[in-house]
């Protein structure tokens, strides 16, 4: 029984630890979310590469404690917005105003779902994937 209350604390430890790399790459994706979302305002790809860098080599860290659903849900947001963003590219090209309002939606919700896990780490809990 005690080789399980150690395992419950290092990987609560663990968690936490890997909490500041969950911020940093919260951070990183909030600023690229918000530029999205405000016109002009685009930081650049460069930050959302080095967010999902981080979340590709830390993820296998925060194996078997809550943070690994935060990890995961990082890197699939961010992959199906690339694949969203890739199929109504077209759009622009066609008629602009649908490919404006479909980027815009696709954006707002990349922005809703980092501030949805940012709220549920800072409560230190994993999030529904």
């Amino acid at each position: 029984m005690s080789d399980n209350i150690t395992d419950i604390q290092t990987n609560d430890e663990r968690a936490e630890g890997l909490k500041a790399w969950g911020w940093v790459s919260y951070l990183l994706h909030l600023i690229v979310a918000v530029g999205a979302v405000i016109p002009g305002a685009q930081p650049g790809a460069v930050l959302l590469i080095i967010a999902l860098v981080i979340d590709l080599v830390k993820k296998s860290d925060a194996e078997g404690t809550w943070q690994a659903s935060h990890y995961s849900w990082r890197i699939r947001t961010v992959l199906w917005a690339g694949v969203l963003y890739v199929v109504t590219a077209p759009l622009w090209v066609l008629f602009v105003l649908p490919g404006w309002i479909a980027w815009g939606l696709i954006s707002i919700w990349f922005l809703y779902r980092i501030v949805r896990g940012m709220v549920t780490m800072n409560q230190s809990r994993a999030i529904d994937v």
